[in-house]
C-alpha cells in the first residue's frame, strides 16, 4: 500500500461535516491523533447516548453546531476557519427514515452538498475535498458481481436517491469550476460500517447490541440480504488517505469504491452468527422478516480502483471488525474510559495495515 505519511495531517486544518454522529466521531479522533486542528460542522448527536457525547469530543476539538442547509451559516465557517482540507460525512444516513421523511433526506443531502460546495468555491484557503456518499448509489440491478465506479448511478430509495444526486452535484462542481485541479475533488462510495458507538436505529450490529444488553434474542428484520460490511477505521482511513494524497497530487482525485473483500460480503445473518459468537453468553437470533419499504437484497462493490491507484486493501475481515465492536461495547459497559478504547483501537488498526 502507498501508505501516506501519518505526519501529514498533523497542524493541517480540517473540516469535518457530520462530526458529531458514529463515523465523524471515529474520523475526528483519528485526525486528532493525528495531529490535525479538526473543527466541526454538524448538528447535535442524532442519538442518545452518543459515542461523540461518551467520547467528550466537544472539549477536545472546535465544534460547531450547524444545519448544512444553513449556507449563510456555513459560509461564515468557511471564512472563519479557512480549512484546508474538508471531509463531508454530514447526511440523512437512514434508508428507511428516508422513506418516512424524503424532503428532509434530500434537502441534507443535496442541497447540503451544494451548500458544502459552493463555500469551497469561494474559499481560497482549500486544497482537498472529499464527498462521503455510500455503496447504494448504484443502480442496483441485484447481481453477483461489484459495482464499479462508472456503472449507472441510480439509487432507489430516497436515500439512496439523494445520494446519488450528491455524487452528480461533486461532479458537476468538479467539472464547471475546478477542472484545474484546485482544489482536488474526490467521492468516496463505502459499505456498511461497524464498531464501537453506533447507537442508531435501523441498524444491524446497534440492534444487535440493544437486544444482547437486555437479554433478549436479537430480532433480524432480512437475514439473507448480503451487504458489504467493514469496521469503520477501514473507511476512514481510505478517506484520509485519498484526502492527503490528492492534496499533494491532484491526479490522485477521482471516484473510489470503498469497500471489504468479496470473502466478507456475507449476509445479515451470518454477520449475527458471527455476532452472536463474538458476544457469547449463549446469545441467539430469530428471523423477524415481515416485509416493508424497498431495500436491496443483494450488493457488493468493486473497488480495483482504489486497490490499484493507492494499493489499498482491507486490514480487518469482517470477523475482525465483529470482534473489535463487541470488545468495544462490553469495555464501555464495564466503565472503561471511551477515548482509551478508540485510541488502542486505532493504532492496533494502524499496526495491522500491510
Amino acid at each position: 500500500m502507498k501508505k501516506f505519511d501519518l505526519n501529514f495531517y498533523s497542524g493541517k486544518r480540517v473540516l469535518v461535516t457530520g462530526h458529531t454522529g458514529f463515523k465523524g466521531t471515529w474520523l475526528c479522533r483519528l485526525l486528532l491523533n493525528m495531529g490535525a486542528q479538526v473543527t466541526g460542522y454538524s448538528l447535535q448527536p442524532p442519538t442518545e447516548p452518543s459515542i461523540f457525547g461518551l467520547a467528550g469530543m466537544d472539549r477536545q476539538m472546535n465544534s460547531i453546531t450547524g444545519d448544512i442547509r444553513d449556507l449563510d451559516r456555513l459560509m461564515e465557517v468557511f471564512r472563519e476557519q479557512k480549512p484546508e482540507i474538508v471531509l463531508h460525512l454530514a447526511a440523512q444516513p437512514i434508508v428507511r427514515e428516508s422513506y418516512k421523511n424524503p424532503v428532509y433526506t434530500y434537502e441534507t443531502n443535496v442541497m447540503g452538498t451544494v451548500n458544502i460546495l459552493e463555500c469551497i468555491r469561494q474559499t481560497d484557503s482549500v486544497r482537498s475535498f472529499l464527498n462521503v456518499t455510500t455503496d447504494k448509489v448504484y443502480h442496483n440491478r441485484e447481481w453477483e458481481w461489484g459495482y464499479r465506479e462508472d456503472d449507472p448511478l441510480d439509487g432507489f430509495d430516497p436515500y439512496s436517491n439523494s445520494k446519488s444526486c450528491s455524487e452528480l452535484v461533486t461532479h458537476s462542481y468538479k467539472n464547471s469550476f475546478f477542472m484545474d485541479g484546485v482544489p482536488a475533488v474526490s467521492t468516496a462510495r463505502a459499505g456498511n460500517v461497524i464498531g464501537g458507538g453506533d447507537f442508531a436505529a435501523d441498524r444491524i450490529i446497534p440492534d444487535c447490541i440493544r437486544a444482547a444488553l437486555e437479554g433478549k434474542s436479537i430480532p433480524v428484520r432480512n437475514p439473507h440480504s448480503t451487504r458489504p460490511f467493514q469496521h469503520v477505521l477501514e473507511p476512514l482511513y481510505a478517506y484520509l488517505m485519498i484526502a492527503a494524497m490528492q492534496y499533494e497530487e491532484s491526479r490522485y482525485s477521482g471516484y473510489y469504491n470503498v469497500g471489504p473483500d468479496d470473502r466478507d460480503c456475507v449476509t445479515t445473518g451470518e454477520l449475527v452468527d458471527l455476532f452472536c459468537q463474538a458476544w457469547g453468553d449463549g446469545q441467539t437470533w430469530e428471523n423477524h422478516f415481515v416485509g416493508g419499504p424497498h431495500e436491496a437484497n443483494f450488493l457488493k462493490l468493486d473497488c480495483s480502483r482504489i486497490k490499484s491507484v493507492f494499493g489499498w486493501k482491507p486490514a480487518w475481515d469482517v470477523r475482525t471488525a465483529v470482534e473489535k465492536t463487541v470488545e468495544w461495547t462490553k469495555e464501555w459497559q464495564a466503565g472503561q474510559d471511551i477515548n482509551i478504547i478508540m485510541d488502542r483501537q486505532i493504532q492496533e488498526f494502524l499496526a495491522d495495515i500491510k
